[in-house]
């Protein structure tokens, strides 16, 4: 358990987006807040930290990525891009064909659509499948399919380690297996026991951000309620910045995040 507070490096300012699931129109608000708040900071280091799962279920996925495609980088701006358990099915796909059905089961069909590719009407048709796959990469190009193929695992800034799902118990956070990072939930979100970071991830939609001495949650289920979230980390300072659909309009809220 930690002695003091959990904190960002002197000079370090992250702001970690939780999952965006297509949904652009919440994005480019979220996004515009942070460049604007970074403009405003005195840090060294500036780094949006996104938590995975960018594509599928919300109508713009091609969109999302084109989007943090272009997250400024240099003169102390940094992008950490990490792969939720959606990218990894996305770009299995993209090799293997077979496994579209089990992925259009959980979003698929509207990131494919959001390439312009129409999945089969069939779960059992193969060659259908094997179309989509191929045009799929075609639509996506070399730089959306380098985009899934460098994302990271994980990254660790201060006190704090960020991954898509969660951690292991148990486990050293260096030691946690890709799989976990991408998938775990239950082990991860039961346990009691604290691990040697506070532990910053996605993965598991809930109403409200739980952040205490173990975890920030910052996935609020943008694709489902309208509602994106991100926390921003500065010393021991914790900040909720949300983009949240009201009427047609997207406003954004800050508030302090306790915990």
């Amino acid at each position: 358990m930690h002695a003091r507070p959990a904190s960002t490096p002197p000079g370090v300012v992250v702001w970690a987006v939780g999952d965006v699931h297509g949904r652009l129109d919440l994005l480019n608000p979220l996004l515009d807040a942070i460049e604007a708040d970074a403009a405003n900071s005195d840090a060294e280091r500036k780094v949006v930290v996104m938590l995975g799962d960018y594509v599928d279920r919300g109508p713009d996925s091609r969109g999302v990525i084109d989007r943090l495609l272009h997250l400024p980088q240099g003169d102390g701006r940094e992008r950490r891009l990490l792969r939720g358990n959606h990218e990894d099915r996305m770009e299995a796909f993209l090799s293997d064909p077979e496994l579209g059905p089990g992925w259009c089961d959980y979003g698929g069909r509207e990131a494919l659509r959001s390439y312009g590719v129409t999945p089969p009407a069939m779960r059992g048709d193969a060659d259908g499948w094997a179309r989509a796959a191929r045009a799929l990469n075609k639509a996506m190009g070399p730089d959306h399919r380098a985009f899934l193929c460098d994302l990271e695992y994980s990254v660790v800034i201060g006190d704090y380690f960020f991954a898509h799902a969660g951690a292991r118990p148990g486990v050293a956070l260096a030691d946690q297996s890709q799989q976990d990072l991408m998938w775990v939930r239950n082990a991860f979100l039961s346990d009691p026991r604290p691990f040697e970071r506070v532990v910053v991830h996605g993965h598991t939609p809930q109403d409200v951000l739980v952040a205490d001495h173990r975890r920030i949650g910052v996935d609020t289920g943008a694709y489902a309620t309208g509602v994106l979230s991100a926390v921003r980390l500065e010393g021991t300072t914790r900040t909720l910045i949300q983009t949240v659909v009201e009427g047609r309009a997207v406003s954004v809220r800050r508030a302090p995040l306790s915990g």
